[in-house]
């Protein structure tokens, strides 16, 4: 009997949540056990690590020519049509198109990538990498407090830090898990339980980029790693448009004309524009329009120019470990509560009009 109330109490919603919670740090303690890895790169595991005892120009999972000829863009752009083919015969190439949202023709950036776990995100670090920018990945922990009630059967949180872990040790790119739980719920989950009450809709996948991904983290960022990193980055279907800089002919006509040193330092940079992706269907943009001038010029969506099954060629192409993972859908931060359930969770339940 006592073995039937233990098996019984483990499958009660505060047990599963116990048990998701001690596999999380139990996967930080294995990580910090590792070798440290040399200066800018992870400690690389399996398959990586075999590649990275030999000469890494060799051995480097793409290659950056500019000149080659693009991949073949398949007819069809469902996001998992592709997902299981097999995996190419000959190594990626980043080629000038593919690579055109990942300012390739700046200096070499700092550049701090939002990795998930799924594929958008790791073909977005291997073009910021493949385009010569100094990258390194983070994991955002924004998985509920204690205090909620966990109905999740296992941990989706595992799957994805497995997942992301998996392609730096391929990429050699250092990973870094970031704590947010308590920003993500006063800022995004608080909030739209709140707007529940009051009848009203909201949009917490808006919340979360605007307050959390691009707010939260940005301030993790100035107050642990002041002034590191150029740009921060993610695997939004979106784009940027910079504007254009000044030429060399506009600012000698500015000196003609008698414009001093002085003037041509108050000019305004041009604004950061928020343009659709190449891809109608997955396109994001419509979840980052609270973002502001000052978040937009920090940020870089290098698969902004890719439809999906261009990405997912690209991911099969450069052998990433999740090329065929499916995308994942639905609110950000139910994982696998149903809406109803968070709803009465929270709320209560009573009869309708």
């Amino acid at each position: 009997s006592g073995r039937r109330r233990r098996a019984a109490g483990d499958a009660t919603p505060s047990a599963r949540f116990g048990r998701c919670r001690r596999r999380f740090f139990a996967l930080l303690r294995e990580s910090d056990d590792d070798d440290p890895p040399p200066p800018g790169r992870r400690a690389a595991s399996g398959a990586a690590a075999e590649a990275a005892s030999s000469d890494e120009e060799a051995d480097a999972p793409f290659a950056v020519l500019a000149n080659a000829t693009p991949l073949a863009t398949t007819p069809k752009d469902h996001d998992d049509d592709d997902a299981t083919s097999p995996a190419p015969t000959t190594p990626f190439v980043a080629t000038a198109d593919v690579l055109r949202f990942c300012e390739p023709d700046a200096r070499p950036m700092k550049v701090a990538v939002l990795l998930s776990g799924g594929v958008d995100s790791s073909v977005a670090l291997t073009l910021l990498q493949a385009a010569g920018h100094d990258v390194t990945a983070f994991y955002l922990q924004i998985w509920f407090q204690e205090d909620f009630r966990n109905y999740w059967d296992q941990c989706p949180w595992e799957d994805d830090l497995s997942e992301a872990r998996a392609v730096c040790d391929l990429l050699r790119v250092p990973l870094e898990v970031v704590p947010l739980t308590r920003p993500y719920w006063d800022l995004v989950v608080s909030h739209s339980v709140e707007e529940i009450s009051r009848g009203r809709t909201p949009n917490p996948d808006m919340l979360c980029n605007s307050r959390v991904k691009f707010g939260a983290f940005r301030e993790h960022l100035e107050t642990h790693r002041p002034g590191e990193f150029d740009r921060v980055a993610s695997g939004h279907y979106a784009a940027l448009d910079r504007g254009e800089e000044p030429s060399t002919a506009e600012s000698a006509e500015s000196d003609e004309s008698g414009e001093s040193d002085e003037s041509e330092k108050k000019r305004a940079p041009p604004a950061v524009k928020l343009v659709m992706s190449a891809d109608a269907r997955k396109d994001q943009t419509y979840f980052l329009a609270h973002l502001s001038q000052s978040q937009l010029a920090s940020l870089c969506f290098p698969v902004g120019g890719l439809p999906k099954a261009r990405l997912r060629e690209v991911a099969r192409a450069a052998r990433l470990p999740n090329a065929a993972r499916k995308d994942s859908q639905g609110i950000c931060f139910l994982g696998k509560v149903k809406f109803s359930e968070f709803v009465a969770e929270h709320l209560g339940e009573r009869p309708g009009a």
